[in-house]
């Protein structure tokens, strides 16, 4: 079987000022008051482990007290300008509760947990070193998928929404052997969309924890989406195969 691996780490590039003039032009370059480098200013970590005590590769980073007050600050003040264009009349009803730092991949992120404390939900932010590649392929995704995506760039430091979904690992191992015929064949069917998608665009390194599978309950049947969450290898690998 032909060799499909990815043959040179991509090295990170920087925004240039035509990419930034486009993303100004289209309001995703806003000022924002944390930095993707004051986040690595932690004090300590504990490992991360999912519900079967596997290490999922994220830590939990804490900092000193008198950073962690103006840090969760500066989040809620992301948070609020990636969700409600900067309106800061839900602050006091925002708590951060979880700073996790993820020590596997090529961008590093921050994953922020932000809790509404009047109905207990919860919702994900990520803060990564912005990198071209991933802005042209997150841009890329919302203009060509069925699916929007919400982002910021400022200077050196990419703040980008959550896509929930099931990992596509987690997916294929325990859910796909109990779904019906009739399901997998739907599946079948957005795998082969998916993988369309992903090569037109030349989106690369689509293995199964790469991408999410979500599933929406109608009626008496289940239907599911895939989509990319990881858009590091944006038009980047000389292989065609690899996309």
């Amino acid at each position: 079987m032909e060799d499909l691996k990815i043959s040179k780490k991509k090295p990170s590039y920087t925004i240039s000022e035509k990419l930034s003039n486009y993303l100004a032009e289209y309001n995703r370059n806003s000022e924002i008051p944390i930095f993707y480098d004051d986040l690595l200013r932690f004090q300590g970590s504990i490992v991360v482990y999912d519900k079967d005590d596997n290490d999922t590769l994220w830590v939990r980073v804490y900092y000193n007290d008198y950073e962690r007050e103006e840090i969760e600050m500066s989040l809620k003040k992301v948070y609020a300008i990636l969700h409600s264009d900067g309106n800061e009349d839900a602050h006091p009803f925002l708590k951060v509760d979880a700073i996790d730092f993820c020590t596997f991949g090529n961008s590093k992120p921050f994953r922020i947990k932000i809790r509404n404390v009047l109905n207990d939900n919860f919702t994900y932010f990520y803060v990564k070193k912005a990198d071209a590649s991933r802005v042209y392929g997150l841009e890329l995704e919302h203009m060509l998928s069925p699916s929007n995506l919400n982002f910021l760039v400022y200077k050196n430091t990419l703040i980008e929404e959550h896509i929930s979904g099931i990992p596509g690992d987690v997916f294929i191992k325990t859910i796909l052997p109990n779904c019906s015929k009739s399901e997998k064949a739907q599946i079948a069917k957005e795998f082969v969309k998916f993988n369309e998608r992903c090569m037109i665009r030349l989106l690369g390194d689509m293995r199964s924890y790469n991408y999410v599978i979500t599933p929406t309950h109608d009626f008496d049947h289940v239907v599911y989406k895939i989509r990319a969450i990881d858009f590091d290898q944006q038009s980047y690998e000389g292989k065609f195969n690899i996309y």
